[in-house]
């Protein structure tokens, strides 16, 4: 199976994460202008008759770009939609996106309905739905989603525990031909490039972009991503009930300890039935949407803040020397050696 039109004309195989007030409009333009899907949650935009607003600025926006420059090319917009019965708008922002036309959605947490499925493929667009696993994966493909985007091990915010070998492997196995988005701790080019060697068709990149210009995102967050390591992710399902992946500084502002939290997850209920504590967040000083950080594996990689543009330039400059590098290394077997 081809990739979907939306996504065969980019400047390099990535698709922008969809960034809880993170991913505001001026972000998704630039990520469009420089040739990926810039994508952002429907509820960024508020209240809800602010997602007509919103696209309508970078519909306009976009298109003047395209008269200014025909020859550039520029990526897809795409919207996540939060496919759960807490979300009391996913009804209408569907709607508001079908009335755009919106090129991608991006469907979280349950299995798109065959209404919105057909709703979107009525106008031509496309459904992505992200998944932690083979059970949630199948049960996309059986609602007949276009594409399946795989939350690996490392991933930042909601995230599964798989590694992205084990995982992309087996849907791949499974699913065939259908298009696969990696996900999980990829913040360059070179990692760009491992996702497709490994067999995904592009690459779903969220954490390095919160460290870009454009972010809406606080100084002291961009400047923690900077800062951190790998060692500083903490998992754990304290927040929201559902595991991601936290930055330790921002837990530990909020008051609490990043290792119990840890421990307490990897646990589970021998955690919640022992005697100790179990550690409290207080809503009042902290909110887990507003200070505690999501945030990936890949963060080692991240040493600057640069422009969206910039960013995208040095990705593909990256991207293309480990293609290079690569191929010199794949030439150094013989054809009798790989036989």
């Amino acid at each position: 199976m081809a990739l979907p039109s939306a996504l065969q004309s980019l400047s390099l195989p990535v698709i922008a994460a969809p960034l809880f007030i993170v991913s505001y409009k001026e972000m998704v333009i630039e990520q469009c202008r420089a040739g990926i899907v810039g994508a952002f949650p429907a509820l960024n935009a508020r209240p809800a008759a602010a997602l007509d607003d919103w696209l309508t600025e970078i519909d306009e926006r976009l298109a003047a770009d395209r008269q200014q420059r025909p020859d550039a090319i520029q990526g897809p917009v795409a919207v996540n939609q939060i496919v759960h019965s807490s979300n009391a708008r996913l009804e209408h922002d569907l709607r508001v996106c079908v009335d755009h036309r919106v090129p991608i959605l991006i469907t979280s947490l349950r299995a798109p309905p065959r209404e919105l499925i057909d709703a979107v493929h009525g106008y031509g667009g496309v459904v992505l739905h992200d998944v932690v696993n083979m059970r949630h994966a199948q049960k996309a493909v059986d609602a007949g989603v276009d594409g399946l985007i795989l939350v690996a091990a490392g991933a930042g915010g909601h995230a599964g525990t798989l590694s992205p070998f084990a995982l992309l492997s087996e849907a791949r196995r499974a699913f065939g031909d259908l298009p696969l988005i990696l996900s999980g701790a990829i913040a360059d080019g070179r990692a760009i490039l491992g996702a497709q060697a490994m067999g995904a068709d592009l690459a779903y990149i969220g954490t390095r972009f919160i460290a870009t210009r454009e972010a809406h995102a606080a100084p002291e967050y961009k400047q923690a991503l900077i800062d951190a390591c790998a060692a500083d992710i903490v998992y754990t399902d304290h927040f929201t009930g559902i595991s991601g992946n936290y930055l330790q500084q921002s837990i530990v502002a909020a008051g609490l300890d990043p290792v119990i939290l840890a421990q307490g997850r990897a646990e589970g209920q021998a955690h919640r039935a022992s005697t100790r504590p179990a550690p409290q967040f207080d809503e009042t000083q902290a909110k887990a949407w507003k200070d505690i950080w999501g945030a990936g594996q890949g963060v080692g990689a991240l040493d600057d803040i640069p422009s969206m543009a910039r960013l995208v330039e040095r990705m593909r400059d990256e991207y293309r020397a480990a293609l290079h590098e690569l191929t010199l290394r794949s030439a150094a077997f013989t054809t009798d050696q790989l036989r």
